[in-house]
C-alpha cells in the first residue's frame, strides 16, 4: 500500500512544487529573450525578496502537513478543520502585510540587494512592485496544496498548475508585445497567473464536496503556534537559501561581474524548477510520515523511507542526465546572445546538475525527520545544506578556481550534509547501519515490533477470510483470550468483507490493507482502502446503516475512528483485552 500511495501522490506533489518556480522560470525566460541580460541581472538581484514569500508560504504549508497529518493519523476531523482554518487565516494576514511593506520600501530594498546603477535600480524595484501584488495568491496557492492532496484532489492540483503556466506565458507575451510594461509588467504577469491558479484550485474549497470546513471561530492561538512550530524547519531551509543566494550574488560580482550574476539567475531558475523532484519527494515524505508516525506504524515509516529513497535516486539521476545533455539549449533559451553570460550559464548548469541525486535523497530524509518529530535534525540539515556548507564551499572554491569553483557549491554542500548526517547516525548507533528505522532514529518503544503486528494487503474475500483466521491465531499466540481472538477475527471478517463486497469496483484494481497490532493490552485494527469514501462510524451513529456485521464490529470496539484522506478510507478500531 505504501508503494502504491507514494506513486499516486508523487506526480501531483512534483507538479504542485512547480507552483512558484514555474512562474519564475517563465519570467526569467521571457526577460532574457525580450528584455536582455541587464534585465536578467535585475531579476537575479530581486530573487531573495521573491523567496521570502515562498519561504513563509512553504513554512505554513509544511506546518499544515505536520499538524493535519497528526490529526488525520488520530482520526480527528475537527482538529484538522482547526488546522485548515488557522493556516488560511495567517496566510491571508501575512501576505497582505508583505505586499504593503515591500511596495513601500522596494527602492531602498533594491539598492541594498546590489542595484547600484539607476537603470538597474529601476528594473529591480519595478519587478518587485509587480510581483508582490500577487503575494496573497502566491501564498494561497502554496497553502492549498497540502489540503488538496489530503482531500485526494490531485487532478485539480495539476489543473491549477497547468492553468497558471498557460496564464503566465500569455500574460508575459502580452506584456512584451502589446503593453510594453517592462520589468513591472513581468512581475505583474506572475501575480495574475497565481490568481488564476487559486481560482482553479480554490473552487473545490467553496463546494459542498470539500472535506474541510473553514470558520473564524476555529482560528485558535494554540493551532497557530503548532503550525509555526511545524513549519519552522522549512523556514530554516528557505531562509538559508535566501542568505545563500545573497552571498553567492556578492561573490559572483567579485569573481565574474554582472554577467556572472545574470548567469546565476538563469542557473538558479532552471535548478529551482528541476528541484520540483526533490520538493515533491519531500512533500510526500512530510505528509505520509506525519500520518504514519501518529498511527505508530513503525514498519510503514521504514518502508516509506526505502520507497522514497529509491524514487529520489532514480528521479535525481534522470534530471541530472537531462540537465547535462541539454545544458546548452536550456541556457540559450534565456541568454540567446553568445558571450560570457551564456558560457558561464552552460558551464554552471552542468556542474549544478551533479548535485541532484544527493539533494533529492537529503530532502526526503529531512522531511521524514520533521514528520516523525525530529525537528532539530531537520533544522540542522537545512542550515548545513542550504547555507553553511554551500556558502563556505562557494567562497573557498571560488577563491581557488574563480566562477567555476562557485558553481560547485551545490553538489559539495548536499554531499557533505548527507555524509555528516550518516556519520552522526552511525555514531549514535555505535556502528554502520543502513536500516531505515536506525537512520530515522526511531525510539525503541515507538510503535510495535514486527513480532507484535500482523499486516497484509488483500485483494479478495478469500484474502479477508484468511487474514481473519490469522488474526485469531495471532491473538491467542500473544496471550489473548479465546473470546478476544473471536472478536478480532469477527471484526476483520465483517469489516473486510463489507469493503471488498460493497467497495471494490470490478472496473479498477482496488486494494485493502489491514493491520493488527497489540500494545499495552490494546488491540488495534486498522483498515485502509482506496474505494469510494464511506464513513461507517457516522453511518452507525446516525442509524443510516442496516448492516448487522458492521454494527456488531463497532460495538466490540472501545474506540472507532474514521478519516478520508489522500483518496483513502482509514478506519481504526481499538479493542481492549477481555
Amino acid at each position: 500500500m505504501i508503494k502504491k500511495l507514494v506513486g499516486q501522490m508523487l506526480a501531483a506533489q512534483i507538479l504542485s512544487a512547480l507552483t512558484v518556480s514555474l512562474c519564475l522560470l517563465i519570467d526569467n525566460l521571457m526577460i532574457g529573450r525580450f528584455l536582455g541580460e541587464k534585465a536578467l541581472t535585475a531579476y537575479g538581484l530581486a530573487n531573495p525578496v521573491l523567496l521570502v514569500i515562498g519561504a513563509v508560504g512553504s513554512m505554513l504549508c509544511a506546518g499544515a502537513q505536520v499538524a493535519c497529518g497528526k490529526s488525520l493519523g488520530r482520526g480527528d476531523r475537527e482538529e484538522t478543520d482547526v488546522g485548515y482554518s488557522s493556516a488560511i487565516a495567517v496566510a491571508a494576514v501575512f501576505s497582505v502585510a508583505f505586499t504593503v511593506v515591500v511596495a513601500l520600501i522596494r527602492v531602498p530594498l533594491a539598492r541594498l540587494l546590489g542595484a547600484d546603477e539607476p537603470a538597474l535600480l529601476a528594473d529591480t524595484s519595478n519587478y518587485m512592485a509587480g510581483f508582490v501584488i500577487g503575494a496573497p495568491a502566491s501564498m494561497g496557492a502554496l497553502i492549498l496544496v497540502p489540503f488538496l492532496q489530503m482531500a485526494g484532489q490531485g487532478n485539480l492540483l495539476i489543473a491549477a498548475v497547468l492553468g497558471m503556466t498557460v496564464a503566465d506565458v500569455a500574460f508575459d507575451l502580452l506584456n512584451v508585445t502589446v503593453f510594453h510594461g517592462g520589468m513591472f509588467g513581468m512581475g505583474l504577469a506572475s501575480s495574475l497567473s497565481y490568481y488564476v491558479a487559486v481560482l482553479i484550485g480554490g473552487g473545490y474549497f467553496l463546494s459542498k464536496k470539500c472535506v474541510f470546513s473553514f470558520s473564524v471561530k476555529r482560528v485558535l492561538k494554540r493551532k497557530l503556534k503548532e503550525l509555526l512550530e511545524g513549519g519552522v524547519p522549512t523556514v530554516f531551509g528557505m531562509a538559508s537559501s535566501v542568505v545563500l543566494i545573497f552571498a553567492v550574488n556578492k561573490l559572483l560580482l567579485g569573481f565574474g561581474g554582472k554577467a556572472a550574476v545574470a548567469a546565476f539567475a538563469v542557473i538558479n531558475t532552471i535548478i529551482n524548477a528541476s528541484n520540483c523532484i526533490s520538493t515533491g519527494t519531500g512533500g510526500v515524505a512530510l505528509t505520509l510520515s506525519g500520518v504514519l508516525y501518529n498511527e505508530e506504524d513503525r514498519g510503514g515509516i521504514s518502508e516509506l523511507l526505502k520507497v522514497l529513497t529509491r524514487w529520489a535516486v532514480v528521479l535525481g539521476a534522470a534530471v541530472m542526465a537531462l540537465l547535462i545533455v541539454f545544458a546548452r539549449p536550456l541556457a540559450t533559451l534565456f541568454v540567446p546572445e553568445a558571450g560570457a553570460g551564456q558560457t558561464m550559464a552552460i558551464q554552471g548548469l552542468r556542474l549544478f546538475a551533479l548535485g541532484m541525486i544527493p539533494c533529492c535523497v537529503s530532502n526526503s530524509l529531512r522531511n521524514c525527520y520533521q514528520g516523525t518529530g525530529r525537528v532539530h535534525m531537520m533544522e540542522i540539515i537545512c542550515v548545513l545544506a542550504n547555507a553553511v556548507l554551500p556558502t563556505l564551499a562557494a567562497w573557498l572554491l571560488g577563491t581557488a578556481m574563480g566562477v567555476k569553483g562557485v558553481w560547485l557549491y551545490f553538489i559539495t554542500g548536499e554531499t557533505l550534509t548527507l555524509m555528516g548526517v550518516m556519520g552522526y547516525v552511525w555514531l549514535k548507533k555505535g556502528g554502520v547501519t543502513w536500516r531505515p528505522e536506525d537512520i530515522l532514529m526511531l525510539k525503541q518503544d515507538f510503535g510495535v515490533s514486527e513480532a507484535d503486528r500482523l499486516e497484509a494487503g488483500l485483494a479478495d474475500l478469500d484474502g479477508v477470510m484468511d487474514f481473519s483466521r490469522r488474526a485469531g491465531d495471532f491473538c491467542r499466540a500473544h496471550g489473548g483470550s479465546a473470546r478476544m481472538a473471536s472478536h478480532l477475527a469477527l471484526c476483520v471478517e465483517e469489516m473486510g468483507a463489507n469493503i471488498v463486497t460493497h467497495g471494490f469496483d470490478a472496473r479498477r484494481k482496488n486494494s485493502l490493507s489491514i493491520r493488527l497490532q497489540v500494545k499495552d493490552g490494546r488491540w488495534t485494527l486498522r483498515f485502509r482502502d482506496d474505494c469510494m469514501a464511506f464513513d461507517p462510524v457516522s453511518h452507525i451513529e446516525q442509524g443510516e446503516d442496516d448492516s448487522l456485521g458492521i454494527r456488531l464490529a463497532m460495538r466490540m470496539a472501545d474506540e472507532a475512528r474514521y478519516t478520508y484522506s489522500m483518496n483513502l478510507n482509514n478506519l481504526t478500531l481499538v479493542l481492549r483485552d477481555i
